[in-house]
Order: structure tokens, then sequence, then C-alpha cells
């Protein structure tokens, strides 16, 4: 017998990523590769990068070099394959100038075209190599769903635009067939993600399309979220902007038919920071659509990502960002020191922050959080919660889940004493006894 060609694949980035390496996994091989996890039995290694923040830009290249040391036959895909240096050359041939080819994030057809030119396609593709839904990074019991690729606003932080392009939105009809698809292969919980899930369709200008089933839809994120609720999943909506059309999708989180929790960036809560951000800038208003949802669904958990140390952010203006905390009461919240990134116009912005002072304020943003938190979760103590298991129990009998308010890998967990067997996707009952300051302790109620 041939031996059979084999790839090495490096994912790194967000999950938006990730969902990009399980597109580029599948194809290979339903075409009949062999994909390895060592550099040593691989015939070539694919690095999917990530080039937004310059930790990442850095970590990205470190993958690359480590590769090519290890293995000499290296292909670079994802963000920071678009990045360009000063003086307008490819950044990664600028820096690893001996990888075989380089190609942007979304760009599936470049990195097959040189995966066939350095190692040849063993034979036609046979799909009954990988499931139906493709292969996937994640465990067997959750799965993201992404439903559109690139971002139509201009955010002076951000270079995602450059990198990813406009936003282009999956057809509903495409989008519910793949869902199905994962169900089917045994997944139970959906994590629906793009750059911007509120405007799922805007491109497509809400188009109609159909299922599996020949029913009809709107490409829109409402008849998505309700589509995806009618299949007996946990749905779990990221990257949701507070647009005032989300108040219909909190509806339906109060009805129970998706998750009640939402994942919102606010970013800041300043006008005049969130103005040079270019962002939205009316905090009122962002406090009163918070009180709403809740009041239309209770049970709803938000989680947030902020930026401390912006260009020209002043102390009172970052402590109004901390009062605005305490008033929001915002449940999950992750914070970030203001990062400048090659390319975003936020550099060119006066009043740059030392990298102390970010640092200073972004430990002290999370100080205030962890109490919030840890008061939130207080709450909970007592209360029976539904539980999805992530890893079975261990010698002592505590196994690790996670409540509906908690994304995995960004999130809490919590810790089940159980006197039984769990598997990793079962949902249970599990009675909260404590709490940490971001995780909670719980007994499985049978």
């Amino acid at each position: 017998m041939h031996r059979i060609p084999t790839v090495g694949f490096v994912s790194m980035g967000c999950p938006k990523a990730l969902v990009d390496s399980e597109i580029i996994m599948t194809r290979l091989r339903a075409e009949g590769y062999r994909l390895v996890g060592s550099y040593d039995n691989a015939d070539l290694v694919i690095v999917n990068t990530c080039g937004f923040l310059n930790e990442a830009v850095a970590e990205s290249v470190e993958a690359i070099s480590e590769a090519l040391a290890e293995n000499g036959r290296v292909i670079v895909t994802g963000c920071l394959g678009s990045r360009k240096t000063l003086a307008g050359e490819n950044y990664v041939l600028a820096h690893c100038p001996k990888v075989l080819g380089v190609t942007g994030p979304g760009e599936f057809d470049l990195v097959y075209e040189l995966v066939h030119k350095y190692l040849p396609q063993p034979h036609d593709p046979r799909f009954d190599l990988v499931p139906p839904a493709g292969l996937k990074l994640t465990p067997k019991h959750y799965a993201y769903l992404k439903i559109s690729e690139g971002c139509n606003h201009n955010c002076a932080f951000c270079i995602i635009p450059q990198l990813r392009g406009p936003l282009v939105s999956r057809p509903i009809g495409e989008v519910l067939r793949e869902a199905e698809l994962l169900q089917n292969q045994g997944v139970k919980e959906l994590l629906v993600i793009s750059q911007d899930t509120s405007a799922y369709g805007v491109d497509l200008k809400y188009k109609l399309d159909m299922d599996m089933n020949g029913r009809a839809y709107r490409t829109r994120m409402y008849d998505l979220a309700k589509a995806l609720g009618d299949m007996d999943m946990w749905v779990r909506m990221h990257y949701v902007y507070p647009y005032p059309h989300v108040d219909q999708v909190v509806e339906l989180m109060a009805e129970g038919l998706i998750l009640p929790y939402l994942d919102v960036p606010f970013q800041h809560a300043h006008p005049r920071v969130l103005k040079d951000m270019k962002r939205p800038a009316n905090t009122e208003k962002t406090l009163e659509r918070i009180q709403a949802w809740r009041k239309i669904c209770p049970d709803l958990t938000i989680r947030s990502t902020f930026i401390a140390g912006f260009p020209g952010e002043t102390e009172d203006e970052f402590q109004y960002l901390l009062d605005f905390l305490k008033e929001a009461q915002l449940d999950r919240v992750g914070c970030f020191a203001y990062s400048p990134v090659e390319g975003a116009s936020a550099n060119a912005l006066p009043g740059a922050l030392p990298d102390e002072v970010r640092a200073e304020r972004r430990d002290r943003f999370m100080e205030v959080q962890a109490e919030i938190s840890a008061q939130r979760l207080a709450k909970k103590i007592g209360t029976v919660q539904e539980v999805i298991i992530d890893e079975c129990e261990d010698e002592d009998g505590v196994a690790v889940g996670r409540t509906k308010a908690d994304a995995p890998e960004i999130d809490g967990v919590i810790y089940v004493t159980t006197d039984g067997h769990l598997n990793p996707g079962d949902i249970v009952n599990v009675k909260v006894t404590a709490n940490e300051e971001y995780d909670l302790v719980g007994r499985h109620v049978p």
C-alpha cells in the first residue's frame, strides 16, 4: 500500500478561527489526507494564525517558527496571513520567509491548492471518511456555529475588517442544515458566533431561504434564534451588539427556546471614550436596555468585554467606567489593557498611556468585577441549576460542568459532586451549595 500523506495542524486565535480550522481539516480528511498531532509524523504543517493583538501576533510568529524548526514544510493561513508590515510587505513572509505559502482568513481554496502543490492529493474525495458535519476540534457535546464572516464596523482599536473584510452572512438554510448535522452527530450545545451576530443577514437584505425540511426563514438573527431554539439543543448567542431588535431575541430566552445568555461587547462606558473608539456612545440607553432585558428575562446572564487605558482615557473617565460596572451588575466580564494594534486608527490618537497605567487600570477593573461576580454567584446558592457536564467525575466523585450562564473556556464552571457516573454531554440537575470568585460548587440531584 502507498503511504498516506499526513498533515499536521496548529490552530490559534478565536472560535471563528477554530471553525476555519475545522473546515480545512474536514476537506483534507475527505480528500484522504491523514491528520496528525505531531511535527515528526507530518509531511507538512498548516498553521492557522491570529493577527489581532500584538501578543497574538507574537504567538503566531513563534508557532510558525517552531513548525519550521521542527518540520520545515509549513503553510500559513488565517488573520496574520493578510497583515502587512509598515513597508507594505506580507507580515508572515517578512518574518518567516521559508514558509511554503501564505493565505488570509477564509481563503480555503488557496490553502487546498498549496497542500495539493506540495503534498499531492492521495485520491478523489470520499466523503464517508469524515462525519457529515465535518471534523471538530471541540468536545463532541458542543460546537461553534459560525453564521457570518467579516464586519461592517470601523472601531478605532480593531483591524478585523481589514483582515476579514465586510460582513458576509451565510444563508440561513445553509446554517440550519449544518446545525441539524451537528445535532445528529451528538452535539448538545451550539455556540453561535460571528463578528456581529446582531447584524446577521443585513448584507443579504434578510433574504428568504429554506431549511432541510423546506421551511422558509428570513436570514436574520431572530429567525435564526427561533429556528435553532426549535431544535431542542442549548443555543448560546455570542458577539451580540445591543441593537433594538435584540429585545425580541431576549423574549425567546424568556420562553426557554434559547439559553438566557448574551455576550455583548460594550468595550467602555464613558461617552467621550466610546466616541474615540468609534462605538455607540449613549451609556444611559445601554443601562436602560440592560434593565429592559432583565425585565423581559430575569434569569438573563450578560457577559461583556472592556478595554482599560484607551488613549486619552483620564482617571475620571476610568472611574466613570467603574461606576457603570457597579450599576450594570454584569454577570461575566473580561477586561484587556489597551494594546496598540498595527494598522488601527487608534494609534494616531493623542494621550497614549504608559504600560503600567494601562495594566494597573485593568487590575482595578477586575477587582471590582470579581466582587460583583462573587455576589451574583452567591445568590444562586440553594437553587437547582441545569448543568451540562464537560468532564466526568474524578476519583473523589467530582465532575466539572457548566450552567446555562457559562460558555466554555471563557466563563466559570460548576464542580459537581455525584454518587453516580456522569458523562460529558449529560445535562443534569445540580443543587448549588457554595460559590468561589467565578465558579460554583454543587451536588448532583438525580
